[in-house]
């Protein structure tokens, strides 16, 4: 990191890697933890803004939220369709357009899902020190 006369401490030299460290073991915890419930991130992720449209939502526009392509909207959507999660229905207003929502399990498992995650944040907001967390959290916002 920066010392107060500009020059860079020999600690901070490559703390990038520790970041992208960090980052991909706390990826695994939640991909772990997502599992317990049969979903992984993508998975739970457009079930979530599904959940959170609480209305049947274009590929496209889930394609914009979860910043991907359509086609691997499309691919997704198929997985979870036939996981019993999601389903096509036609768009009223476009009978070219299909749309996807939640079915009953798939709310469901959103919801297990979130519960999962809210877990994973507890455990990794108690290896932190509660003095550091907001640091930590003001630093990583900077790099983004």
């Amino acid at each position: 990191m920066n010392q107060a006369d500009g020059a860079v401490s020999t600690s901070g030299t490559h703390f990038s890697f520790s970041i992208l460290h960090a980052a991909k073991a706390i990826e695994d915890r939640i991909e772990g933890a997502l599992g317990t419930v049969g979903l992984s991130m993508a998975k739970h992720s457009a079930l979530s803004r599904l959940e959170e449209a609480r209305e049947p939502m274009s590929l496209s526009e889930l394609a914009e939220k979860l910043s991907c392509v359509r086609s691997n909207i499309t691919q997704l959507i198929d997985r979870l369709e036939a996981d019993g999660l999601v389903r096509r229905v036609a768009d009223p207003d476009d009978r070219r357009s299909i749309r996807a929502e939640l079915t009953p399990l798939g709310r469901e498992k959103q919801a297990a899902g979130a519960d999962e995650l809210a877990k994973v944040q507890q455990e990794l907001s108690a290896q932190v020190a509660v003095s550091d967390l907001a640091s930590l959290e003001s630093a990583l916002q900077s790099l983004s």
